[in-house]
């Protein structure tokens, strides 16, 4: 009975151990499944996060190159340039991408501007930057067949030059931002100062689509006044001095310039004739006044650089197409008086400022310089 008793404590025993050996195996087995399952959702949110990443990283990585050609050298197109890179370099560092910048200046030389687009072309350039009509103009024909975006900069009548369908629907691989002169704003101050004035004299550049529209405008104004003007063209640096010299032995009271980058060019050379004869000189550009024209009026030529950077980057890194992307324009009520040329012809600031107010949204002083960096330092 004892014996009996024993054995059965024995083989309870041994169940009980062999029961407790296959619970703790299950729940080691269940355990060891729970924690699979966790690493494989870790891997798996890992990789997810992995690709995001990369995603990201590629995208803030991108890199894009452009070609900008700047038709020549002047304190507007300058200008221009100088605010394209800057802001440029600013969507660089916002967007974590890069854009290498390919720059070279013509210097109205056709043969010349044609080898840098062509040059911009074999370089495979993702865009490319006309800075005035000219360049604008030879960039559309270059790139027809391979329709890389084309965005122009200054151009005054982008319609009218063809590059464009309409400002709001441009049409093709062009777009752009425009310097659009008002004429009859200039022409009005023009009066507003001399209310007395009897001979206009228009100076420009017959071959600059930027100075066609604007001459015929100021001959209608004129035309409609009764008053006289007489025609001074030139191709030039020295046709220009001859051209301003014949101004005033016309004895005009007053010269009209429109955006010409020929005149612009030759502003430093002649803005003292005009002064020395008491010739006021009305231009279509705050650059004019800063090389001595009395008066420059139109729009703000660092924000154009700026708001054509804004395009740039627009079309390169969203995609946008310049054919539906509407032609940037600009309020031209801005006008500039140096403030020393108006001194040297008699004229007190305050009040031409006075009667010009009515006819602009605000009157600015600037003093003779070459370039406007140098009224900075």
């Amino acid at each position: 009975m004892k014996l009996r008793n024993v054995f059965a404590m024995i083989t309870a025993a041994a169940m009980t151990l062999s029961l407790a050996a296959c619970s703790g195996q299950s729940t080691a087995s269940s355990t060891s499944s729970a924690s699979s399952d966790s690493s494989s959702s870790a891997a798996s949110k890992s990789s997810v996060s992995s690709e995001k990443s990369t995603a990201s990283e590629e995208s803030s990585g991108a890199s894009y190159t452009i070609g900008i050609c700047n038709y020549v050298d002047d304190a507007s197109l300058n200008q221009i340039v100088e605010n394209i890179n800057a802001r440029l370099a600013e969507i660089e560092s916002e967007q974590g991408i890069t854009i290498n910048v390919k720059y070279d200046n013509c210097n109205a030389d056709a043969n010349v501007m044609n080898q840098i687009i062509a040059n911009f072309a074999a370089d495979n350039v993702d865009l490319m930057v006309g800075v005035a009509t000219p360049v604008a103009m030879a960039m559309q024909s270059a790139t027809e067949d391979s329709k890389t975006p084309v965005v122009f900069a200054a151009v005054s009548d982008p319609v009218g030059a063809g590059l464009v369908a309409s400002l709001e629907e441009p049409g093709s691989n062009v777009t752009g931002s425009s310097d659009n002169l008002d004429t009859n704003s200039v022409m009005n101050l023009i009066f507003a100062q001399n209310p007395d004035a009897k001979k206009i004299g228009l100076l420009y550049d017959v071959g600059q689509d930027s100075s066609t529209a604007a001459i015929e405008h100021a001959k209608a104004y004129l035309d409609d006044k009764g008053v006289e003007y007489v025609e001074r063209t030139a191709t030039t640096a020295e046709e220009v001095a001859l051209a301003a010299q014949a101004l005033v032995s016309d004895g005009v009271d007053a010269v009209f310039t429109p955006t010409d980058n020929t005149i612009m060019k030759a502003e430093l050379a002649i803005y003292e004739i005009f002064a020395d004869a008491g010739i006021p000189h009305y231009t279509g550009a705050d650059s004019f006044a800063l090389n001595g024209a009395f008066l420059g009026y139109g729009v703000d030529y660092a924000n154009l650089g700026r708001e054509t950077a804004d395009m740039i980057a627009s079309i390169l890194t969203e995609g946008k197409d310049p054919a539906t992307t509407p032609v940037i324009t600009f309020d031209n009520g801005t006008a500039t008086v140096n403030t020393e040329i108006c001194e040297k012809l008699g004229l007190d600031f305050d009040t031409v400022s006075e009667a010009f107010a009515p006819y602009c949204t605000r009157v600015e002083e600037i003093t003779t310089a070459e370039s406007f960096s140098d009224l900075e330092s």
